[in-house]
């Protein structure tokens, strides 16, 4: 399968009056057609911001210092606006944590929906409105004919997520960046969305890029996954192994402090301390203060991506012995 995305030592900066902060370094990482790959860690990890600069909405004054990032081999960070507007909406769909913040509460969801379509694809009004129904009713919007003409606040958080994913792909894109689609959602309606993302790759052959912080939806979703710690790829490699076999000791704190329906533990694994602040992350591996098993070169040189059994992890645990 060929690659429909893939970052290139993805690096992103916001200029301060103390100084440059850098928010995400070294980022790489690809994504195959109808592969669904997971990014997660804790919050100011760098996976939304991650996402952002995928799709060209970097909050200013936040830009790219360095790196690629290239779409269908094509690379797409240096564009002018106006070209990335095109891409956005026609080639990469976006489905983010808020639906409100993605719906005009002033238009109907219809209009929204055929807005997009006609702006993207050459259908006529009629024929925008009629792919706008079937789009509703492939989401699982019940009565999708009757409530085209509803508006946002008439909806449901977890129709108008619905929704949200309707308009995400209405123009038929190559990629999806889903960032924490099913967050404020319940159990019930998650594990729907989380269905219907897999369902909509598997026939649209599209890639996504699913972000979250929620392990059992990368369980449940993701071929691969992508483990970020202060700005940087800690680990990646197929779900399975992340989760069964994880190499990185931030990733195997990850993966203990998910309770286990097989198991009965007293006490869930815990991570000691939390994750360092931007503008003070430490020398050497950005974990070592919190990792139980750090070694003298950890606080003084950064590890680079490497093999580690079944995965791929930034861990000096894992390099070859000297000869």
């Amino acid at each position: 399968m060929s690659n429909v995305l893939e970052l290139r030592g993805l690096c992103v900066e916001f200029p301060t009056r103390r100084g440059t902060l850098k928010a995400l370094n070294d980022v790489s990482f690809s994504i195959a057609a109808g592969e669904v790959v997971g990014v997660v860690g804790e919050s100011g990890a760098g996976k939304s911001l991650t996402g952002a600069a995928i799709i060209g909405l970097l909050e200013p004054p936040g830009r790219i210092s360095a790196g690629e990032v290239l779409f269908d081999g094509r690379r797409i960070d240096n564009l002018p606006d106006d070209q990335m507007r095109r891409i956005r909406g026609r080639q990469i769909g976006a489905i983010f944590q808020d639906p409100l913040t993605s719906l005009n509460p002033l238009y109907t969801i219809g209009r929204q929906i055929a807005e997009t379509i006609v702006t993207h694809l050459p259908f006529t009004w009629s024929q925008a409105r009629e792919r706008a129904i079937e789009l509703l009713e492939s989401t699982g919007i019940p009565a999708a004919r009757a409530r085209i003409d509803h508006y946002p606040h008439q909806f449901s958080g977890g129709m108008r997520q619905r929704v949200v994913i309707a308009l995400a792909l209405a123009a038929e894109p190559r990629l999806i960046v889903a960032d924490e689609p099913t967050t404020a959602l319940d159990v019930s309606i998650q594990a729907q969305i989380i269905d219907l993302l897999k369902r909509l790759c598997r026939e649209q052959g599209a890639a996504v890029m699913l972000i979250t912080h929620d392990m059992g939806v990368i369980a449940e979703t993701a071929d691969r996954v992508v483990v970020m710690y202060a700005g940087r790829v800690a680990e990646i490699g197929r779900v399975r192994d992340v989760i069964h076999s994880p190499s990185h000791p931030y990733t195997s704190g990850l993966m203990g402090s998910i309770p286990s329906a097989r198991h009965h533990v007293e006490r869930l694994v815990q991570i000691d301390g939390s994750m360092p602040r931007l503008t003070a992350i430490p020398p050497g591996c950005a974990f070592n203060p919190r990792c139980p098993h750090t070694l003298p070169r950890c606080t003084v040189e950064r590890p680079e991506l490497r093999a580690a059994g079944a995965t791929r992890a930034a861990c000096w645990l894992h390099e070859e012995p000297r000869p």
